[in-house]
C-alpha cells in the first residue's frame, strides 16, 4: 500500500518565523506547499499558480457556495482561502503538504474534518522576544506593532490546540525539531 500524505498546518504569531521555516521545510522534497487563493490583486513579482491562485471576487464566493474550501476568510477587504481538492488530492498522492496560516484558519481546518492532520505551533520563546522580532523588520509602524502584539496575544493562547509547539529561539534547532516531529509515526487525531 503506498504512504498517504499529511496536511501539515503551520501557524503562530507574526514575527515568529513560520515563513522562515516552511521556507526550510520546502527545500527537502517530501514537502509541498499548499497554495492558496485570494481575490487581492497579484503583487509585483508574484506569478498566479505559484504565489496564490488569484481570483475574482464572484469566482471565490462561488467557491465558497460549492464547498470548495476548506477553510476561508476575509482580511483586509480581499478574501483567502485554502482549496479543498488541492489537500486531498495531495494527500491522496502521498504528500506531505505545508499550510503556513493564521490561528484562525488553522481551527477551521481543524473543524473541518481533514484526515492525515498535523498542527504545529511555532512560537517565540518570550513576548519581550517577539516585540524585539517585530520592531526589527522596521517593516510596520509603531501603532502596527503593538496592534500585532495584541493579536499574537490572544493567539499564543491557542497553543495547546495544537499537536505540536515549536519555539523558534534559534532557527536551525527549531527546524531540526520540526523535521523530528514530522518524522515521528503519526498518532491518532
Amino acid at each position: 500500500m503506498s504512504k498517504r500524505g499529511r496536511l501539515i498546518v503551520i501557524s503562530g504569531p507574526s514575527g515568529v518565523g513560520k515563513t522562515s521555516i516552511c521556507e526550510a521545510l520546502l527545500k527537502k522534497p517530501e514537502f509541498k506547499r499548499v497554495i492558496t487563493c485570494t481575490t487581492r490583486p497579484p503583487r509585483e513579482g508574484e506569478q498566479d499558480g505559484i504565489d496564490y491562485f488569484f481570483s475574482a471576487r464572484n469566482d471565490f464566493e462561488e467557491g465558497i457556495k460549492d464547498g470548495r474550501f476548506l477553510e476561508h476568510a476575509e482580511v483586509y477587504g480581499n478574501l483567502y482561502g485554502t482549496p479543498r481538492s488541492q489537500v486531498e488530492d495531495g494527500i491522496a498522492k502521498g504528500n506531505d503538504l505545508l499550510l503556513n496560516i493564521d490561528v484562525q484558519g488553522a481551527r477551521l481546518v481543524r473543524d473541518s474534518g481533514i484526515p492525515d492532520l498535523v498542527t504545529v505551533f511555532i512560537d517565540a520563546p518570550s513576548e519581550e522576544e517577539l516585540e524585539r522580532r517585530l520592531v526589527s523588520r522596521a517593516a510596520d509602524a509603531e501603532e502596527d506593532i503593538r496592534q500585532r502584539l495584541e493579536i499574537a496575544r490572544s493567539e499564543r493562547k491557542e497553543r495547546s490546540a495544537y499537536h505540536h509547539i515549536v519555539v523558534n529561539d534559534d532557527f536551525d534547532r527549531a527546524v531540526q525539531e520540526l523535521e523530528a516531529l514530522l518524522e515521528a509515526p503519526v498518532e491518532s487525531n
